[in-house]
Order: structure tokens, then C-alpha cells, then sequence
């Protein structure tokens, strides 16, 4: 399997229309299966700066693959890299402390109950 993933496989990228496809050159593909050896998708966070700089010459390249080609679907995929978008964190606005004067629960006054 491996050989055949080195002679003609693909690495999948995850987007928001979809996966696509691109097909790295004999040397890239060797480092990405040795990348992808332990886990069929990792997201783009875990990568190094060096395997980022890979998918983006792949991406910016241009060597995008169609698998609904006749023929094409039989080619392996190497691994999956996750584009997931980072979430944003919720702004929280600051509270002002309450001040020792006022208490949290306004006292009622003091009756007696009457029985």
C-alpha cells in the first residue's frame, strides 16, 4: 500500500467547499507519508512551519487533482490535512465590582410575624 501511495498518491485538503486534491512531486510525497504515518488526518495546527510551507507551495501550485475522472479514484490518498478555522474567543465585558456600601440583597424591614 505504501508503495503505491508513493508512486501516485494524492494529499487531501480539507475547505469550506470541499475536499480538493493535489498531487506532490516523488520526494514530497515520501516526506508526507512519512508525516502521515501514524494518522490519516491531522489538523493544520499540528504541523511544523516546514510541512506548513510544503501544503502551501502544494496549494499555491496549482496541482490539484480531480478523483471523479474515470481512472482517477483508484489513486491513493496519503493523508488529510484539516483547515479548520480558529474559533474566536468570546469578549466577556468587565464587571464592576460592587461597592461594600450597597448590599447584593436590599433588606426588608424588620417585622414581626404575627401569628
Amino acid at each position: 500500500m505504501w508503495m503505491e501511495k508513493l508512486s501516485k498518491g494524492v494529499l487531501e485538503l480539507d475547505t469550506p467547499i470541499g475536499p480538493r486534491y493535489v498531487q506532490p512531486n516523488l520526494l514530497q510525497r515520501a516526506y508526507l507519508i512519512w508525516t502521515f504515518r501514524n494518522f490519516f488526518s491531522l489538523p493544520q495546527q499540528v504541523l511544523s512551519q516546514w510541512q506548513l510551507r510544503l501544503i502551501d507551495r502544494l496549494w499555491n501550485g496549482n496541482r490539484f487533482v480531480s478523483l471523479a475522472v474515470a481512472g482517477a479514484a483508484d489513486r491513493p490518498v496519503i493523508g488529510r490535512v484539516e483547515r479548520r478555522v480558529p474559533l474566536q474567543a468570546e469578549v466577556v465585558p468587565i464587571r464592576k465590582p460592587m461597592s461594600p456600601a450597597q448590599p447584593a440583597v436590599p433588606e426588608q424591614g424588620r417585622e414581626a410575624a404575627s401569628a
